[in-house]
């Protein structure tokens, strides 16, 4: 070996030579490259390395470019874009990450590298870190704030479900919702589960939410659900794609991802929570036999809304009707003062014509007192100055009131209408006759116009005439009806 290489002894000489002993000619540097290449791949050809992910970066092409390293040493690492488009998460740096591929060398940087060709996660532990990681970032935008949650509808015409068409979960909402309340429900299927199921899941809530809103399939509550399963297997859910495609949907949205246990970063981001589908199915609609008997309920208490002012209005009228007294007990008083009254004046009566007769049997008729009367009238009457006026006014006032008579019974006389075009009629006897069944009774009507009369008649027989009672004589006494005819 000590002649393989110059000792120091030997002169150093400006142009190669061959030494002695030496038949082999000097490599060059992409010979040795290759040499180093091939030993490394044929003795690490698939290796499996745990590390954290440092430097993560995509290049233009879709290849991936990172670093993995410990404590004491980096090992850079590549992977080509086939691969890096069937990775179950996004690789950022700080996670920890078990790479499977093979070692090799990169010639043109004189360093060694590994070609990763699948990338996971190292344990559960790692995923926990990087859904805490990926949810602290989404809530730092805002996504999960509480004031961009919708109001879930009362009663929805069509709910659009968002799961696998296959599974117990659909078959469990729709029972759920066949119980409750009867509704349309629209069923967008897709993968809840391995690769492509967040693509999916997220196309499906854009697809209901880009429906135009006078659509008739356009849904107005969307449920978002999936059975239970680890971590591993509701990832899907934990996408950045899927948590932003249900933070931005118009519409309503519950998630029912896992069991009660399970939480994913798409139930954040909707708008309600639901344990279980079959709970999603609870929260969307209403009880139907509960509502009616609300409704019922509501009716009836409008009944007694409407009747309850009646049955006061009652109670208070009937109350003031207690509280009026009888009519007997308003008509006593009067009555007594009645009877009061009426013996009173009976007595007074009595009393009035007793001193009448008293004053009566007092009065002496006699001549001496008759002349005396008769005299002492003379004299107050000749007393009496009797002024013309005195006899003039008083005829004046009644002259005025007998010519007002007179006008008025001249404008109220039957004839004065006559001048006017109108007619009298007149019966027989000179009676006016003012209507038709007296007119037809008469043989003979008078018909008076202005300017003079006319006779008519009419065609009757006039009515025989009443029999005149011989007038008794003077003395005797009527004669007294018998009353048996």
């Amino acid at each position: 070996m000590a002649a393989d290489f110059p000792s120091d002894s030997e002169d150093a000489s400006l142009v190669a030579k061959r030494r002695t002993g030496d038949n082999a000619e000097p490599l060059s540097v992409s010979e040795i490259s290759q040499a180093l290449k091939r030993t490394v791949e044929d003795r690490f050809g698939f290796v499996r390395l745990r590390g954290e992910l440092s430097g993560v970066k995509r290049a233009a092409s879709g290849h991936m470019y990172c670093a993995l390293k410990d404590e004491q040493a980096v090992i850079d690492g590549v992977m080509w874009r086939g691969n890096t488009q069937r990775l179950p998460f996004d690789p950022e740096d700080g996670l920890e990450v078990v790479a499977s591929g093979k070692v090799t060398t990169y010639p043109g940087r004189s360093k060694y590298q590994i070609v990763i060709e699948r990338m996971e996660l190292a344990g559960e532990g790692a995923l926990l870190a990087l859904l805490e990681k990926t949810r602290a970032r989404l809530a730092a935008e805002g996504l999960f704030a509480a004031e961009r949650k919708q109001p879930l509808p009362f009663l929805p015409r069509t709910i659009g479900v968002v799961t696998s068409p296959t599974g117990a979960v659909i078959r469990d909402i729709l029972h759920r919702l066949a119980d409750r309340f009867p509704s349309r429900v629209i069923v967008w299927p897709v993968l809840v589960q391995g690769k492509g199921a967040a693509e999916q899941v997220a196309g499906a809530v854009r697809g209901f939410a880009q429906m135009p809103r006078e659509h008739p399939d356009r849904p107005d509550l969307v449920i978002v659900a999936r059975g239970g399963g680890s971590i591993e297997d509701l990832w899907s859910f934990n996408e950045e794609a899927v948590v932003r495609a249900i933070a931005e949907c118009p519409i309503p949205t519950i998630c029912a991802v896992g069991h009660e246990t399970d939480t994913t970063l798409a139930d954040y981001a909707a708008d309600r929570r639901a344990p279980t589908p079959t709970a999603a199915a609870e929260m969307a609609v209403p009880v139907r036999a509960e509502l009616a008997a609300v409704l019922a309920d509501f009716e009836a208490r409008k009944k007694r809304a409407i009747l309850r002012p009646v049955q006061l209005g009652r109670e208070r009228l009937q109350a003031r009707a207690d509280r009026l007294p009888q009519r007997e007990a308003l008509l006593e008083p009067h009555a007594q003062r009645l009877d009061d009254l009426a013996e009173r004046l009976r007595r007074g009566l009595r009393d009035r014509a007793a001193q009448g007769r008293e004053k009566l049997s007092n009065l002496r008729l006699a001549p001496v007192v008759l002349q005396r009367n008769l005299r002492e009238a003379q004299r107050a009457l000749a007393g009496l100055k009797l002024a013309p006026a005195l006899v003039e006014r008083p005829l004046a006032e009644r002259r005025e009131r007998l010519a007002a008579l007179a006008r008025l019974a001249g404008q109220l006389h039957p004839d004065r209408p006559l001048a006017r075009g109108y007619v009298r009629v007149t019966g027989p006897d000179g009676r006016t006759i003012t209507d038709r069944a007296a007119a037809a009774q008469e043989a003979a009507l008078t018909l008076k116009f202005r300017d003079g009369e006319l006779a008519v008649a009419t065609g009757m027989e006039p009515p025989p005439p009443a029999p005149r009672r011989k007038p008794r004589k003077s003395g005797t006494p009527p004669k007294q009806d018998d009353l048996f005819g």
